[in-house]
């Protein structure tokens, strides 16, 4: 064996250790999930904001979560894209259905053309806030909240040095296919670093309204491509941080295609590229994963080729065992997110969660194509998010190429929605 063989094999090591510890960390802060919450009288006034776009596949079970939150102060805004929007009827269902009453719903009245929908909707909707709320909470339609999940929120914004109380998604689909599969796999690895990153996510996001003025979200969301990411580094501009609720790992069980999981990831990365303040690692980590797997394979070939058929079984055995190890810590984040969510009584088993040698493909297949869309991201400049055409020039120069309305037949080429 070659030195450069011995380097392939220290590579491995290194980063299968690296990579098992920042998983423990997040584990553990996993399973440290039980604390007290506020008590009624310790609540403040909140207003949940839901921007909408769109009939979602779980928007019924959303809105459910939404209007029978157990807490004792809190008002909801909706804020549809347009009058004839799909999700109108099964709003319109779900409020006549319910006893709540403390809500407005809004038709979004002028949508910027310097930002992507969903941020001049929540321009629109601080600017609605009464001034007695003191934080806003939001969510995208595939989030399906408990009844504790705004009052968890509410308990993680106590501390005067938190700006922001962040949650993440856990994908158990209902059908495992390539396509979900991927994208599970994908998001599991993502939400390790998002974690230590303190990246929030838009699925779940509490943030206090004097912060949101003061820190100057509200105006980079009228210029932003994403509501999530610049919160982090906004916050640190007052001295504020994102802080991470492990009891809001919220259960997704969308099903979505492998063209539409490519067209997701590539958006995913974008809001990093663009706002993430440790992109250069997040790219780093992604392409030098790609590199070090294929400088394996090819040097398994290569003494394959050459006669030393026992030099290569140890170089493809040693990919191999790194792979494994990766799978492996996967489980590990699973039955940590699997007790919390059973906790609230959710059903937490789901098809081929247990199939290893599928997950172990679809492993291998999911890093070749976030590598690409990596790459595809690197010179990404127009996007198309629910039907809209983007023109990107940079963080704050996001361009909306042209408005029009939801149409119902997007529903059947979009299975894989994220609120606006």
């Amino acid at each position: 064996m070659s030195t450069m063989h011995v380097a392939l094999f220290g590579i491995l090591g290194v980063s299968t250790l690296i990579q098992f510890f920042l998983v423990a960390g997040f584990v553990d802060c996993l399973r440290k999930w039980r604390r007290p919450l506020l008590e009624d009288a310790s609540c403040p006034p909140a207003a949940i904001v839901l921007c909408l776009r769109g009939g979602d596949p779980f928007l019924s079970r959303c809105l459910d979560g939404v209007l029978a939150q157990d807490y004792p102060n809190y008002d909801v805004c909706f804020i549809v894209d347009h009058a004839d929007d799909p999700a109108m009827p099964i709003l319109r269902k779900s409020l006549a259905e319910s006893s709540f009453e403390r809500f407005r719903l809004e038709i979004l009245t002028q949508p910027l053309t310097t930002c992507t929908l969903k941020c001049s909707s929540l321009v629109q909707a601080v600017e609605g806030l009464t001034e007695t709320t003191e934080f806003m909470a939001l969510l995208d339609a595939d989030t399906i909240p408990h009844r504790t999940w705004l009052r968890e929120l509410a308990t993680a914004l106590v501390p005067t040095h938190v700006g922001a109380a962040t949650g993440n998604r856990w994908y158990m689909p209902a059908h495992c296919s390539q396509g979900s599969l991927t994208r599970y796999l994908w998001n599991a690895a993502a939400i390790v670093q998002m974690y230590w990153y303190e990246i929030a996510w838009g699925g779940t996001l509490a943030i206090k309204v004097d912060s949101i003025r003061r820190s100057g979200i509200l105006e980079r969301w009228r210029h932003a491509y994403g509501d999530d990411t610049l919160v982090r580094t906004q916050l640190a501009t007052i001295g504020q941080k994102v802080v991470f609720v492990p009891t809001l790992m919220m259960i997704n069980r969308e099903n979505c295609t492998l063209a539409s999981f490519q067209s997701w990831v590539k958006r995913q990365l974008l809001s990093a590229r663009l706002y993430h303040p440790f992109w250069l690692l997040v790219v780093g980590h992604g392409i030098s994963s790609a590199v070090v797997i294929l400088w394996g394979l090819l040097s398994g070939l290569a003494l394959l080729l050459q006669g030393n058929p026992i030099g290569a079984s140890l170089v493809f055995l040693a990919i191999f065992a790194f792979h494994v190890g990766q799978t492996c810590l996967l489980f590990w984040i699973e039955n940590a997110v699997c007790a919390i969510a059973s906790a609230r009584g959710e059903d937490v088993s789901w098809p081929n969660k247990s199939n290893w040698f599928t997950i172990l493909w679809i492993g291998w297949l999911t890093q070749w194509i976030y590598t690409w869309a990596l790459l595809k991201c690197l010179f990404l400049n127009r996007f198309t998010w629910r039907g809209i055409d983007y023109k990107v020039d940079g963080p704050w120069k996001i361009k909306m190429l042209g408005y029009r309305p939801y149409r119902s037949e997007q529903q059947s080429h979009e299975p894989n929605r994220h609120s606006i």
